[in-house]
């Protein structure tokens, strides 16, 4: 027998029993279906230790590394703790130190939280303001000793936090940070492996973070970036992926305008449709999808279609709150 401590609880799985089944017995509130590793409905963590190699059966790489796992097929070989992810989560303060626009309708918002350290360049966090109101952004920074996240932010219209951050938080104000979440993130394996990255809009954020941990970990294998919006106006960032890729030479930056009025430095029409156009042969290749979830969807089936493997996919959709 083994114990499980989830929260403040702790559970005795006996002989026999997944964590799954201890948790249906001790009516504890999980979410599952096919109860056999297929559907990932029970998907849990283990905070203090890896799983047992066959509870993450299925699950990406960027999962395994987080210590996910299938509570179905999780068979306890010594006592765990373990995290139900949609459980409620504990926020961190933070505090803005740099908040300046990047375009006309994006900030650059940077918040030092030192209670997180762990984290990955693409993965999100949940903001939240004081009267509770709580919105996700990606993380577009690698992990810094200061404890300094970094936040693209476009403004929506009529947008209850987008519209705060832009009009009212300050240098210097508090802000409450969750832990981060999320598997779009660049793992060092298979250096040689060709990188697509594709994003409209701040999905830039969590791709500018990916291209700056992949390039500084010396990924060699060819990295592509589309980057798209309907205007120049609408893209950020442009001198500076324009000197990476003339720093770094396995490394091609292409801006992407789907308007009318494209200077002749930009690529004519949309970000999905010119990495399509571009590409050749996609077998082996790693792929990134992040920003309009249309884009994001319709780029996931070309990429699994043109031969990627379905593990090799990381997407990333940017949903507009209700």
């Amino acid at each position: 027998m083994t114990k499980l401590t989830l929260g403040e609880k702790v559970y005795t799985c006996q002989s026999g029993e997944s964590v799954l089944d201890t948790l249906i017995r001790e009516e504890v509130d999980i979410s599952y279906a096919c109860q056999k590793g297929t559907c990932h409905s029970c998907i849990s963590r283990s905070v203090n230790q890896s799983p047992p190699e066959t509870a993450q059966k299925g699950l990406k790489e960027t999962q395994k590394l987080q210590n996910y796992f299938l509570a179905c097929l999780c068979h306890p070989e010594q006592d765990m703790q373990i995290k139900i992810p949609d459980q409620s989560e504990l926020f961190s303060q933070g505090k803005v130190v740099v908040n300046e626009m990047l375009n006309h309708n994006t900030l650059l918002l940077k918040v030092q939280c030192q209670d997180i350290q762990e984290y990955f360049a693409g993965q999100f966090v949940n903001l939240q303001r004081d009267d509770g109101l709580i919105r996700s952004y990606s993380i577009a920074n690698v992990p810094q000793q200061d404890g300094i996240l970094e936040f693209h932010i476009r403004r929506l219209a009529n947008g209850q936090f987008s519209e705060w951050l832009h009009d009212e938080i300050r240098i210097g104000d508090n802000i409450a940070v969750s832990e981060p979440q999320g598997h779009c993130f660049y793992i060092p394996e298979r250096a040689e492996q060709g990188l697509l990255l594709v994003g409209t809009g701040t999905g830039l954020a969590p791709l500018a973070g990916i291209l700056d941990d992949a390039l500084k970990q010396g990924h060699t294998g060819p990295v592509v970036l589309f980057h798209g919006s309907s205007s120049v106006e609408d893209l950020y960032r442009i001198d500076e992926l324009r000197e990476f890729s003339e720093k770094y030479t396995n490394f091609s930056y292409f801006p992407c305008v789907s308007g009318e009025n494209v200077p002749e430095s930009f690529t004519a029409g949309r970000a999905d449709k010119a990495a399509l156009a571009h590409m050749d042969d996609w077998k082996g290749w790693r792929v990134f999808l992040c920003g309009h979830p249309d884009m994001v969807g319709s780029m996931k089936m070309e990429a699994f279609m043109n031969g990627v493997d379905m593990g090799d996919i990381f997407t990333d959709a940017f949903v507009a709150a209700g």
